[in-house]
């Protein structure tokens, strides 16, 4: 007669699960309500191994999805509005709102320029 059915080893001890082995240490770890990696390496296993045995079982963490709700921030007219500053080569710095348009900073940095102030 086989020790192995006198006494029946742990799956933990096993090189090899069964899918019945494998069910036993998925019960063990959803007890635990640990992590699979803190579990895995309590119990000295491969989390791999606890991984794939809980796919091929059907028992894979379901994919979680949040609702989120994005709000548009309400504009403030009476605060000043945010701006950026141009640091020219001269030292001279040059601080625009943001509201400036594209078009007009550009005719007023070469104005700059050809006054020798860039």
């Amino acid at each position: 007669m086989s020790t192995s059915s006198v006494h029946p080893r742990s799956p933990f001890d096993r090189a090899r699960w069964s899918a019945e082995d494998a069910r036993k240490v998925l019960a063990a770890l959803d007890r635990s309500g640990q992590s699979v990696a803190t579990f895995a390496s309590e119990h000295g296993l491969d989390a791999q191994r606890v991984y794939v045995w809980r796919r091929r079982l059907g028992k894979a963490e379901p994919t979680m999805f949040h609702e989120l709700a994005v709000r548009r921030t309400p504009v403030v007219y009476d605060e000043v509005p945010a701006s950026f500053e141009v640091a020219f080569a001269s030292g001279h710095v040059l601080r625009v709102p943001s509201s400036f348009e594209t078009t007009t900073l550009t005719r007023l940095i070469d104005v700059l320029d050809k006054a020798g102030m860039c």
